[in-house]
């Protein structure tokens, strides 16, 4: 989560060792106007869109329904972390939602109907996904066959896949206790949601002031230590309010249920963003699919196995949309041939593109999926809190989807313009 709070301030690139917070926040302001704008489009339009519901619908920030929009949101958000390394590429997933539907299917299966233990399920519903991921990159990569035709097949194949594996229809249930504490019934205690948001806080603070400590001493420009203050206790304020709320109590009969505490689904978005967020930013392997991203051929004439890469993130976007059926089939208690249809693919894309990935390839960090994650789940909740149709849902979500596209279109040809892609 410490990502999605340095979106609303600039990345540590341009800044001398000497410069204060007003030149840094000039040099921000220039890039913004030259049209490197990043997650700020998106933050504003989260902001937005929870006061609006907020002052429509003040039961939007109680304590339940804040948790609930954590929970309601995940299985999107995971899949939109996994779409990313895709859509970095240029390329898409048309078949991340129903991927996520197979993979919870073989859980389903496997624990309920033949009594195997969650975590063979789990390893099973895993693997499956990877070996999907496997074929589609092969297929692309390797056959030449473009994405969007390989994934629109794998998209139809995998429905009727789904509707095999659950007997044509059936609806199968899932009652294991360690599965459904994935994001149904998890809540971490009290005091572990404390020790958690200081870990969290103190992690974010070192991690920032030995990456200055670096640059300053290869004679690099550094952020000036009041910019990384003020990104510290920004996170501080914003998780602090957080972990508040999700610790008070949300049961309406505490004797019988208690309904505080942090939900589990929420560390477990934590460490995917921690974990994906290292691999594109600080590993080889993220710094070449961002080269493959931004232009193949150069790449591949650097030395880097382009086809290799183009098959592992089709691996890690199957892989993920595994755990997002996971996650899927934990919070409905069940599997069903919709699993991982309906809309789930459609809001993982838009959850990606209105975080600030570029469908053109080349932009975009994992914080995206879950800051565009956020404004999906909390249109979707919020519409819902008025009392508006499905169709509104889809009419909204739609426009935001186009905006957050055309925002990004257009800062591209205004960061062309001024020198700056």
């Amino acid at each position: 989560m410490s990502d999605t709070i340095t979106a609303a301030v600039p990345a540590a690139d341009s800044t001398s060792e000497g410069a204060g917070l007003g030149a840094y926040a000039g040099r921000y302001i220039a890039r913004v106007r030259g049209g490197e704008m990043g997650a700020l489009p998106a933050l504003v339009g989260l902001v937005g869109l929870v006061i609006f519901f907020s002052a429509v619908r003040p039961r939007f920030l109680t304590a339940l329904n804040f948790a609930n929009l954590f929970q309601q949101g995940a299985a999107v958000t995971v899949i939109a972390m996994g779409l990313i390394f895709v859509l970095l590429l240029g390329e898409i997933d048309l078949s991340a939602g129903y991927t996520s539907g197979v993979c919870a299917a073989i859980l389903a299966v496997l624990l309920t109907n033949l009594g195997w233990p969650w975590y063979v399920a789990v390893l099973a519903a895993m693997v499956t996904g990877v070996a999907i991921g496997v074929v589609l990159g092969f297929l692309v990569a390797l056959i030449g066959i473009p994405s969007f035709v390989v994934t629109l097949a794998a998209f139809l194949a995998f429905q009727g896949v789904s509707l095999v594996i659950v007997s044509n229809g059936k609806n199968i249930s899932v009652s294991d206790p360690t599965i459904l504490l994935i994001d149904s019934n998890g809540k971490l205690p009290v005091v572990v949601g404390w020790i958690l948001f200081v870990l969290t806080v103190l992690a974010y603070l070192g991690v920032q002031m030995l990456q200055r400590g670096r640059r300053v001493n290869k004679g690099l420009s550094a952020d000036p230590v009041s910019v990384i203050v003020l990104r510290v206790v920004g996170l501080a304020i914003v998780l602090g309010l957080a972990v508040y709320v999700l610790n008070l109590e949300r049961s309406l009969n505490p004797a019988f249920r208690s309904q505080k505490g942090v939900p589990v689904i929420v560390l477990i978005i934590g460490i995917l963003l921690v974990v994906w967020s290292f691999v594109l930013g600080r590993t080889a392997y993220g710094r070449h699919i961002y080269a493959v991203g931004g232009n193949r051929e150069a790449a591949r004439r650097a030395g880097i196995n382009v086809n290799a890469i183009r098959v592992s993130v089709f691996v890690i976007c199957s892989g993920m949309a595994a755990l997002g059926g996971i996650i899927a089939a934990s919070r409905a208690n069940s599997v069903d041939p919709n699993t991982g249809g309906s809309n789930v693919l459609l809001y993982a894309v838009g959850a990606a593109v209105i975080g600030g990935t570029s469908l053109f390839g080349g932009k975009g960090r994992i914080r995206d999926a879950v800051l565009g994650g956020a404004v999906v789940a909390v249109i979707d909740n919020g519409m819902g809190l008025m009392g508006l149709s499905s169709g509104a849902k889809f009419i909204f979500t739609g426009l935001v989807l186009l905006a957050a596209a055309g925002i990004d279109a257009l800062s591209r040809r205004r960061a062309s313009a001024t020198g700056l892609r």
